[in-house]
């Protein structure tokens, strides 16, 4: 039974290629993505459960998704920046994140979002500092 299992996980994921990492979709970054309609909300939801804190937050700004290539793969971002109280009640100072989706769909954010988030225009977003738990 466990050997069928394993066999049958194997089968979903292919290997990333020279990267060495495990894709768990048949996408290998040339397929055209759909773009995120509901991003505001999806983005919502995750910071609320994410956040130590995420009542209070300062400084929030985003950049509305665009195409960008994460991980050798065509994808739409969105890139965030906030200053999110820390569980002392203290605040940290502003942060960038990137927020990555795969098909419309929030997938990852990358924490360190320097060269993802290079050249974004970022807009206020004020449902972010409107936050409660």
């Amino acid at each position: 039974m466990v050997v069928l299992l394993a066999s049958s996980l194997a089968a979903c994921v292919t290997d990333g290629g020279d990267k060495g990492e495990m894709v768990y979709t048949d996408d290998r970054g040339i397929a055209d993505q759909p773009f995120p309609a509901d991003y505001r909300a999806q983005i919502l939801a995750f910071l609320r459960t994410y956040l130590n804190n995420p009542v209070g937050v300062r400084d929030a700004a985003m950049a509305a998704p665009a195409q960008r290539t994460v991980g050798g793969r065509l994808r739409y971002v969105s890139c965030l920046r906030y200053n999110a109280r820390e569980i002392d009640g203290s605040y940290g100072g502003v942060v960038q994140r990137a927020v990555v989706y795969v098909d419309a769909r929030l997938d990852r954010m990358i924490e360190n979002a320097g060269e993802v988030c290079a050249g974004a225009v970022y807009a206020p977003f004020p449902e972010l500092e409107k936050l409660t738990r």
